[in-house]
């Protein structure tokens, strides 16, 4: 066995330079094709970083079982060659070593990988978790119409290597580095500077947009939004990245969606906007995407209206859809994103609950409407219902939609579980959609409210930035070192608190800003209320729904 190590360098940033990053390139020779039933007979490689050589190594395997004719004239290793030479338990703990954190090539890179992986599964090490890059690959997406072929011998001859490739690990491994070398000098003509960019570049598979690439050589890798525009500059897609030059560069690698082609059609310039957290990011793309509205955000395009449930403030108070918050409502669930959403709300309401369902005057009827008939409602409009008698229905609604959600939810779940064990299996469904659709929507309420609840608070996460959040708004993202203090400082009239959100927009902010509070291990610094998560979980079913509400 020959070792030789200059320097063992450690790469944790996908966003070196090309020049920075540590290559291991390798070969094996083996027994057969597959990691299954064959066994690794030798092993090469040679390190490199910025050009320079770094190391190699060497060593014979003994396979343990006999290498058959075939690879002997191919390979020109025999039983006497491997006879002395170490088994793969004591090869393979030096050649990991040799890798370290380097990224891995090799020429259909594939193959080696699948016996390395094997072998070290099977001596307890694990899966290799080194980023790899394959020459082959490389190559087809650069010189594929130089060459007559991708074999290691012709890519080392169209560049040639002074090492020609034999069959041989290291010798092998030496040609596969000159033709990484080779390739590597050509990516730079696309934009190609590091490393992140040479492992997306081999899915490119050649989109007919791919020229304009260019665009994207004045982004950070950083988190932010990017924005692309049309050749008269108005927006058209808005999206967040917690690396914006790497997300926005896939858009080119031939994505054959075609709303993707047609938007790389239309594209004529990007611009960005880097932000200090993901937070920032996600509610920044919120803000702009209701601003612009693109045409091509169609999954988060704002609608045009927000829709309430509301429960009317009048003598037997009822409930109603919306699109307005007043002070003429007694409570209100939502916001809601169409009208069909609003009302799949308010029928689960009426399912789980006796409120009133028609609007027909206290007392202006002979006899009393179809749901009162039924036993589903209770209702005023024969004039013999009273007004204790419904207050008591409408405070257990109240309670139902603040603090003791069960109240609503539960008489939900036992009728879907009877039909279920009825077999009325499409009722049950639909029980399942109401259900799902009024937990979520007293869930957001319960969470705008612990938001609102807070005021005007500041916390630091687990970096040291500071955020400032504002009755359920991001304010401000400030860097580690900046003065403490800023609520203080602040010199804004907060919005009056209201019990739901005042608007889509409003409410899809305080979503994000609650998942990332609840996902993110962050400290109070102070705040100007009280921030207090519900006591009272909303209990959702783990099951899929057939309609999103």
């Amino acid at each position: 066995m020959v070792v030789e190590i200059a320097f063992q360098p450690s790469f944790d940033d996908l966003s070196s330079p090309l020049i920075d990053v540590t290559f291991c390139v390798l070969d094996l020779e083996t027994t057969g094709g597959s990691p299954a039933n064959c066994e690794i007979t030798e092993i090469g490689a040679v390190k490199y970083k910025g050009g320079e050589l770094l190391g190699s190594f060497q060593t014979l395997v003994d396979p343990g079982l006999a290498i058959p004719p075939s690879i002997t004239i191919l390979t020109g290793i025999t039983h006497a060659m491997v006879f002395d030479a170490p088994r793969i338990e004591s090869a393979l703990p030096p050649f990991l070593e040799f890798i370290g954190a380097s990224i891995i090539v090799g020429h259909n890179v594939r193959f080696d990988l699948s016996f390395l992986n094997s072998a070290a599964i099977r001596l307890g090490y694990g899966r290799l978790e080194n980023k790899s890059v394959d020459t082959a690959a490389l190559a087809r997406r650069l010189i594929r119409p130089e060459v007559r072929n991708l074999r290691l011998q012709t890519l080392a001859a169209h560049f040639r290597s002074p090492v020609k490739p034999v069959h041989r690990a290291l010798a092998d491994a030496e040609a596969t580095a000159h033709v990484l070398h080779g390739l590597l000098e050509r990516v730079g003509s696309l934009g190609v500077t590091n490393l992140d960019d040479l492992l997306q570049l081999p899915t490119a598979k050649g989109s007919a947009h791919y020229s304009k690439i260019n665009l994207t050589e004045n982004l950070p890798r950083r988190p932010g939004i990017y924005i692309f525009n049309d050749k008269h500059n108005n927006p058209i897609y808005i999206g967040k990245a917690t690396n914006l030059r790497s997300r926005v560069r896939q858009y080119f690698y031939g994505d054959k969606r075609r709303t993707i082609a047609n938007l790389m059609k239309e594209l004529h310039s990007v611009d960005h906007q880097v932000c200090e957290t993901v937070l920032e990011a996600e509610v920044t793309e919120l803000r702009l995407i209701h601003a612009y509205r693109p045409r091509y955000n169609r999954r988060s395009r704002p609608p045009k209206s927000s829709h309430f449930v509301k429960l009317t403030d009048e003598r037997f108070p009822r409930l109603s859809v919306v699109r307005t918050l007043n002070e003429t409502g007694l409570s209100y669930l939502g916001p809601f994103r169409s009208k069909r959403a609003a009302d799949l709300v308010l029928t689960a309401i009426w399912d789980a609950h006796p409120i009133r369902r028609c609007r027909t005057r206290a007392g202006s009827r002979q006899g009393k409407c179809a749901p009162a008939q039924l036993g589903v409602a209770l209702c005023p409009c024969d004039g013999q219902l009273p007004e204790g008698e419904y207050a008591v229905v409408v405070k257990q609604l109240l309670a139902g939609m603040s603090s003791s959600p069960d109240l609503l939810l539960d008489p939900l779940v036992d009728r879907m579980e009877r039909f279920a064990s009825e077999r009325r299996y499409e009722e049950a469904a639909w029980l399942r959609d109401r259900h799902d659709a009024l937990a979520r929507a007293i869930e957001r309420r319960h969470r705008w409210q612990a938001l609102t609840g807070a005021g005007l608070f500041e916390v630091e996460d687990p970096q040291g930035r500071r955020i400032v959040i504002d009755h359920g708004t991001l304010v401000e993202t400030r860097r580690p070192g900046d003065p403490p203090g800023l609520i203080a400082r602040v010199e804004k009239v907060s919005p009056t608190a209201t019990e739901i959100p005042p608007s889509v927009q409003a409410g899809e902010e305080a979503e994000i800003i609650w998942r990332w509070l609840t996902g993110t291990s962050v400290r109070l610094i102070e705040a100007t209320g009280r921030l207090a998560f519900p006591i009272r979980r909303v209990v959702r079913l783990d099951l899929p729904s057939r309609r999103a509400a």
